[in-house]
């Protein structure tokens, strides 16, 4: 297995995504590890005419490379390091499983609870059937955490 530990960490526009890679940020700093962001696009429903949905698909594309290049840039300024970012297209615990099987220096998956009655999609899933099966350590931020008790638990 590789020395370089990789805390990968799931992004979207949710705000606990951002407490989840900003946990993520400030435990890697402490252990010497990095950070991967991973943002997971939906797939592009097939349209008759192919030009449009190449235009959304683009546009689609664009959107997250910009939301990742908000969280890198927050992720830098609380860290001083530069994560790695991938951006795939599919169904978001496939992608997650597949990047995590691809990569044996992701030492845990930081996701963040949103708050509220239910956690979200990925929490669920990856906290109920799959937890057990991950080659990987599985790390739940509380959405509701804030930046000093952040700061107290990394």
């Amino acid at each position: 297995m590789s020395d370089v530990r990789t805390f990968l960490v799931v992004v979207d526009e949710t705000a606990e995504s951002r407490v989840a890679m900003r946990f993520a940020a400030l435990r890697a700093t402490h252990v010497g590890a990095r950070v991967t962001l991973l943002h997971s696009m939906p797939v592009t429903e097939f349209m008759e005419w192919g030009g449009v949905q190449e235009l959304i698909a683009a546009e689609a594309k664009a959107a997250a490379e910009a939301l990742l290049v908000s969280v890198a840039d927050e992720l830098f300024a609380l860290s001083g390091q530069r994560p790695g970012v991938i951006v795939r297209e599919g169904e978001a615990t496939a992608t997650v499983l597949a990047v995590i099987a691809a990569d044996p220096s992701i030492r845990a998956l930081v996701l963040g609870a949103a708050v509220g009655t239910v956690p979200g999609p990925l929490v669920s899933f990856f906290a109920g059937e799959r937890a057990g099966t991950l080659p990987c350590l599985i790390i739940i931020v509380p959405g509701g955490l804030d930046d000093a008790r952040l700061a107290e638990l990394a």
